[in-house]
């Protein structure tokens, strides 16, 4: 079970539309994105780009069994490079063509809704810090006494926790109009506003809900019409399915390079991240963006939306208004990333250099190759055009093993699901921070948000450094203790705060596999039992009220198996269509969510019932043994049904 859980939490981790480095998967990308300095720094100019990047892609896509992808690098006053690699299409051998074929950039699309968002405060129908429900026709209740502004949507601190039910799957019909879709998939809030970084795609697609309204404006054709239009996307759409005019030119979409392509993506909260775009209008935008907010934005508008930062953690990356920095080399990079199931994305801009660069593939790629791709090519970029010094220790070996000592233990990610059975996901997806002989930090979960080893070392206080990539990991400190920690790769819009005593998975975990163990051991005693009884002849030695609750303990335990089955029967349909969440599984997760409880509460009643007449009773203590580590096994299976809310009715998730 627990492999099937991790195997969902990193499907999950991918599935949510826009989850930008934090979906990178165990693969490093090829050894081109060397931290070391060239003796010269090259020119970022076409040719020598293009030799780079045919350096660098053919054999980042092979190696990760990726189909196609494409790769725009701009100046904010024209072009430098786009070009295609791979197919987008492989039975019919059609090549990526980086002024046609259409790409999905996933979460990347959140920074036109935001752009729409800073139109309409230019045009002073928006306000970044007055309650939205001023916006709404429905309302949104305070937290803490707080209600949530734009300005908090804009830089994921709305605090609400992470939904999954309507978010992405194949069919069309399945899309519900924003004026329905805010209303029925409005996920709990977990956070009081401005106080915590956890990415929202229902945020995202709130704000895009608000354009609509005071704009008077289908929000798609707002977007064609104030963004699209002024700076020349013609081959681009947020609309679902594609206009008859654009989807021949869409690149198939593939779970890797040896299987057949998957069907078109629907996302629901889609401006969050619907988008189509080919690479050359990614392009336009990027310039649009690199030059001020040439035709989209007034330059001051367009320098608050880049220069904003938002409270983080320590040093690391915070989130502008949309756009979120990725600090290397000392340089500043504003950003998004993006994924959908089959298209993954990434496109960053160095206000500093003038530069900007795009990359989407059109495959995951052999275990998460993709994100590897992308980190991969982020800071080989940045080492060969916009080199920097390695940082430099700072911290006293002693200091510096005592605050990895105060560092390590189990984390808990303030972007995921917390008051809904998906709270599960949370226990299997703790991050943990170890730390070796030598004081040395690791954290298994996260290494691959770099692009190769990491090997952290402390360069100033809580401020732990990779010497291979310059990324960042910091802790917030507060009387002796960790309070909060995240690394450079997430900081932005996800932290990381240490897992509560009661549901920490470095004993919860074991405790619960040792659990369900023990009660299909139980379960299949009965038949097994029984059977040895029928064969031989023999009496079993309980009789009266005594055999009573031992069978309905036994019952009891095959109930609990029974969920257990049903929930991972959940898992691996959810694994092979995500959309089955959102509606044609409702059944079973409501059946789950009925039988759960009563297993659970039936097993510690019926368990507690058989263990206290075996002590009354003076059995064998192998009896009483066994009636008290069945007993112990309800109780953990009761606690992990409460404490992971694998009950209820409510269809929002």
């Amino acid at each position: 079970m627990h492999r099937l859980l991790k195997g969902w939490v990193a499907a999950l981790a991918l599935l949510i539309v826009g989850s930008p480095a934090a979906t990178a998967q165990s693969v490093q990308a090829p050894a081109v994105a060397a931290a070391a300095v060239p003796a010269a720094t090259p020119a970022i100019d076409a040719r020598d780009l293009e030799a780079w990047l045919d350096g660098f892609m053919p054999y980042a896509l092979a190696k990760g069994h990726i189909p196609g992808a494409v790769v725009v690098v701009v100046r904010g006053n024209g072009p430098l490079l786009a070009k295609g690699y791979g197919f987008a299409d492989v039975a019919k051998r059609a090549p990526v063509d980086p002024d046609a074929t259409l790409f999905r950039p996933g979460s990347v699309s959140k920074l036109f809704t935001w752009t729409a968002v800073m139109q309409q405060v230019e045009a002073g129908k928006l306000d970044l810090d007055r309650d939205v429900n001023a916006y709404l026709d429905f309302t949104i209740p305070p937290f803490d006494g707080k209600p949530i502004t734009l300005r908090h949507i804009l830089t994921h601190t709305a605090g609400f926790e992470e939904s999954v039910r309507y978010l992405i799957g194949t069919d069309p019909k399945a899309a519900l109009p924003l004026s329905v879709l805010m209303k029925r998939a409005l996920p709990s809030r977990v956070f009081a506003p401005g106080t915590t970084p956890a990415y929202s795609n229902y945020a995202t697609a709130l704000a895009g809900y608000i354009v609509e309204r005071v704009s008077g404006e289908p929000l798609e054709a707002y977007i064609e019409k104030h963004i699209f239009s002024p700076i020349g996307m013609t081959r681009s759409s947020f609309r679902q399915p594609l206009p008859a005019g654009l989807a021949p030119l869409m690149s198939r979409g593939y779970k890797d390079g040896s299987r057949d392509p998957q069907p078109y993506e629907i996302v629901l909260p889609w401006p969050a991240g619907s988008l189509a775009a080919s690479g050359a209008d990614m392009g336009r935008f990027m310039m649009a963006h690199l030059n001020d907010g040439a035709g989209l934005l007034k330059p001051e508008t367009a320098r608050q939306m880049h220069d904003t930062n938002a409270a983080g953690v320590g040093p690391l990356n915070r989130m502008a208004l949309g756009f979120y920095e990725q600090w290397t080399n000392g340089h500043r990079a504003i950003g998004h990333g993006g994924d959908t199931t089959q298209f993954h994305s990434y496109l960053w801009l160095f206000p500093d250099a003038d530069v900007g660069i795009y990359i989407s593939v059109n495959s995951g790629g052999a275990a998460g190759a993709a994100s590897a791709v992308r980190s991969a090519l982020f800071h080989g970029f940045a080492d060969r055009y916009l080199p920097g010094r390695p940082p430099v220790a700072a911290v006293d070996p002693a200091t510096a093993r005592k605050h990895a000592r105060m560092l390590a233990g189990t984390y808990v990610s303030s972007r995921g699901s917390f008051t809904n059975f998906l709270s599960l996901l949370g226990l299997i997806g703790q991050a943990k921070v170890v730390v070796d002989k030598d004081g040395k930090i690791a954290l298994p979960a996260l290494e691959a948000l770099n692009a190769g080893t990491p090997d952290w070392v402390e360069t100033a206080p809580f401020v732990w450094t990779d010497r291979n990539s310059g990324e960042r990991i910091a802790a917030v400190v507060k009387d002796g203790r960790v309070v909060r920690m995240s690394t450079d790769a997430i900081s932005p819009f996800m932290v990381y705060e240490p897992a509560p005593a009661g549901t920490n998975a470095a004993w919860l975990l074991p405790a619960a596999g040792g659990a369900l163990a023990l009660v299909l051991l139980a379960a299949l005693g009965w038949p097994v039992r029984a059977l040895v009884r029928r064969t031989f002849g023999a009496t079993f030695a309980l009789s009266g009220s005594a055999l009573t609750a031992w069978r309905l303990s036994r019952l009891a335990a095959w109930l609990v198996v029974i969920a257990v089955a049903g929930w991972l029967g959940l898992v691996v349909a959810f694994s092979a269509d995500i959309g089955s969440i959102g509606g044609p599984l409702d059944w079973l997760i409501q059946t789950l969510r009925a039988l759960t409880p009563a297993a659970s509460i039936g097993l510690v009643l019926t368990a507690g019932w058989h263990f206290a007449l075996t002590l009354s009773q003076g059995r064998a203590w192998t009896m009483r043994l066994g009636a008290l580590l069945l007993l112990a096994s309800g109780l953990v299976c009761a606690w992990l049904t409460f404490a992971f809310n694998l009950y209820g009715f409510s269809l929002v998730y």
